[in-house]
C-alpha cells in the first residue's frame, strides 16, 4: 500500500472539473495508485512524471515520488494545457522538495 499525498491545488482541480465520468476515472486510478498500479504513466523530467487518464480530453494527473512510499499529486489537466502544466507541475514538487529537506 502507497500513501498518496494530494495538494491543495489538484484537489481544487478536480473537484471544478464539471465531467463527472473523468473526475470518478481520475479517482479510480489514484485508489490503484495508492496500490501500486498506476497504469499508463509517463516519466517526465526532473522526478515528475504524467498519469494518463484515456478519457475527455486526454486528461494529465502530474506526480511525483519521495522515496518508495509517497506519492504527491501536483497538479491535473488535459492535453491542451500539457507543456504549461508540466513546467507547473516541475515547480511545485521543487517547492515541495524543499519542504521536505
Amino acid at each position: 500500500m502507497y500513501t498518496v499525498n494530494r495538494t491543495e491545488e489538484f484537489d481544487t482541480w478536480l473537484a471544478r472539473l464539471s465531467d463527472q465520468r473523468a473526475r470518478a476515472k481520475i479517482l479510480v486510478r489514484i485508489r490503484r495508485a495508492e496500490r501500486g498500479h498506476f497504469g499508463d504513466v509517463k516519466l517526465l523530467e526532473d522526478g515528475v512524471s504524467e498519469m494518463r487518464i484515456d478519457c475527455g480530453p486526454g486528461y494529465r494527473v502530474y506526480f511525483a515520488r519521495e522515496e518508495r512510499v509517497v506519492y504527491l499529486l501536483l497538479c491535473g489537466g488535459d492535453r491542451s494545457t500539457q507543456p504549461a502544466d508540466i513546467k507547473h507541475a516541475k515547480t511545485m514538487w521543487a517547492a515541495i522538495r524543499e519542504e521536505l529537506s
